[in-house]
């Protein structure tokens, strides 16, 4: 395979999810945290932000730091006990990045997470919200796994595949795995000298998929499995992926420099494939009826609001897919309701500006916004 002409760029991305394995961001002799590196990475990412372009760190690290500090170290720990490490690691880590970013005079903000997190409609719902206006507010948001509750064993390896679920979450079109290797190979190079080197990957076939090893013993697990099965997460959303070496300094502006690295392509941009996945997918729970005046505002790009909104049927809850069809009983399209049908049926046909004072509290302007409403001209 070759690299295309012109090749993948960073400069082109609108959303990043930066992900940093423990390896790289965690001394494993003394457990502190690589503030040299970490600096330079911060510039990195301070120079895609001064850019314009929206930027998500997903962290490890936080058990490898914090097992040090309570001298668990040079043994195997329970379960219980790597969740007192990550309660204490967590703590060291947010204060490392919050002041590395604070010499560019950026705000960094903590988000603990768990697959179920990303999972549950609803904790999907707000988790996202919660990363949007923070992106929206100028913070860098720092997402690690809340290992301090998982009730499963935990594997350092998965933050391979978080990273790709808040990719998924945010509708990001770029994600970046910082591994201790520059991309995918065919064969594992540590172990076979004739290994190739895959600069990009069009499609994750299963010749691709067989190309992957095990992970190598240590803190950081994981290996090149979980970054396939992030690639796989991330190009069905409609991101691309690259792995790229994260062990240099400033490892990001050595990929936009040319270094080695392997780029997965995705078909078409997350946007495209959130709609696709609204559109087909998702069984509706409901229907909300529009009169004309809101068809002819969908048809033209625009979010559903309450004032379009002439009858309210079936039961759903905030996040559930429902049918928008005409009174004459035309079906426009799918989308994620902003509420449910118990406060739809109370704000139908008001403006937006008077929802608070009918349910109490102020919710969105929209009952779909366009970016979760998939128009039946646009499936076809």
């Amino acid at each position: 395979m070759t690299r295309p002409d012109p090749g993948p760029r960073l400069a082109d991305a609108r959303r990043i999810i930066v992900k940093i394995g423990s390896a790289l961001l965690v001394d494993d002799a003394t457990g502190a945290v690589r503030r040299e590196w970490l600096d330079r990475l911060a510039d990195d990412v301070a120079a895609l932000r001064a850019r314009g372009q929206d930027v998500v760190i997903v962290t490890s690290g936080a058990i490898s730091v914090g097992r040090r500090h309570l001298g668990l170290t040079g043994r195997r720990i329970r379960l219980e006990q790597k969740q007192a490490a990550a309660a204490t690691g967590q703590i060291r880590l947010a204060h490392a990045y919050a002041e590395t970013f604070a010499r560019h005079g950026i705000t960094v903000a903590q988000i603990l997470l768990t697959p179920e997190d990303t999972e549950s409609r609803r904790r999907h719902l707000n988790a996202r919200a919660t990363l949007e206006t923070l992106l929206g507010l100028g913070a860098i948001p720092v997402v690690n796994e809340n290992d301090t509750v998982a009730t499963a064993e935990i594997r350092f390896g998965d933050n391979d595949r978080l990273a790709a679920r808040v990719a998924q979450m945010i509708s990001a079109d770029t994600l970046i795995l910082l591994s201790d290797i520059d991309g995918l190979y065919t064969a594992d190079p540590k172990r076979d000298p004739s290994a190739r080197h895959i600069p990009v990957v069009p499609a994750l076939t299963a010749e691709i998929e067989a190309m992957a090893g095990d992970a190598l013993p240590g803190y950081s697990s994981g290996g090149m499995v979980t970054k396939l099965a992030a690639a796989r997460i991330a190009v069905g959303a409609g991101c691309r992926m690259v792995i790229a070496q994260g062990g240099r300094a400033n490892p990001i502006a050595a990929v936009e420099a040319g270094a080695p690295c392997t780029w997965f392509l995705a078909g078409g941009g997350p946007r495209a494939a959130r709609k696709r996945w609204i559109a087909g997918s998702v069984k509706p729970k409901g229907v909300l009826v529009v009169d004309a005046g809101a068809a002819r505002a969908l048809l033209a790009g625009r979010s559903l609001l309450p004032a379009g909104i002439v009858a309210v049927e079936g039961r759903f809850e905030r996040g559930d897919p429902v049918v928008v069809r005409t009174a004459d009983g035309r079906d426009l399209g799918r989308g994620l309701a902003a509420y449910g049908s118990g406060d739809a049926i109370r704000i139908r046909g008001h403006h937006s500006d008077e929802i608070a004072g009918i349910l109490g509290y102020q919710g969105r302007e929209e009952m779909i916004h366009r970016d979760d409403l998939a128009l039946v001209e646009e499936a076809q």
